[in-house]
């Protein structure tokens, strides 16, 4: 898929088909991920790959916004690492360039995603840090559920001209 045409067709699937996905997948996925740039390429991020349907579940419950999770053939919980930050405060922005490389190369592949935020509600923070026993130094930014797609949406012209400013507001 030409990356102009994934960009305007990728849309949030939040319904999946009842297959796994397999591991050289999921292994591409990852490194897409990886794949992005960061600040400094201080790559601050960890990924948690969840197969377990009880454990998809339990995120379900975890994140009261994504109750698909429990559905997907799998889901990427994307954490940052302050210890591994050298620019103070960017792990966000690496995380969620990460996140979207993720998203775009799932719908290359026939998969279907769904970016549900994790941070910065304290509630889900503390909710995911709890159950994977995350290190202190290790927040859990967004979660991914991933899968086979059982709807489909059509693409979405998103351009709005009166958000574009040239050389001035």
């Amino acid at each position: 898929m030409e990356t102009f045409e994934a960009i305007k067709t990728r849309r949030s699937i939040r319904k999946y088909e009842e297959l796994k996905v397999p591991d050289e997948l999921i292994q591409k996925l990852l490194s897409s991920a990886m794949q992005a740039p960061s600040a400094g390429n201080q790559q601050p991020w960890h990924f948690i790959v969840i197969t377990d349907k009880n454990i998809l579940q339990q995120c379900s419950k975890i994140h009261v916004n994504a109750p698909m999770a429990k559905d997907a053939a799998l889901a990427i919980l994307v954490c940052g690492d302050v210890v591994l930050e050298r620019h103070k405060d960017y792990w966000p922005q690496d995380c969620s360039a990460a996140i979207q490389n993720v998203l775009l190369a799932a719908h290359d592949m026939g998969f279907g995603a769904v970016w549900c935020g994790v941070y910065p509600r304290k509630e889900r923070v503390d909710g995911f840090k709890k159950f994977f026993n995350l290190p202190e130094n290790v927040i859990p930014f967004a979660l991914i559920p991933i899968g086979y797609p059982a709807e489909k949406k059509s693409p979405d012209n998103r351009f709005k001209e009166d958000r574009v400013h040239y050389n001035k507001w």
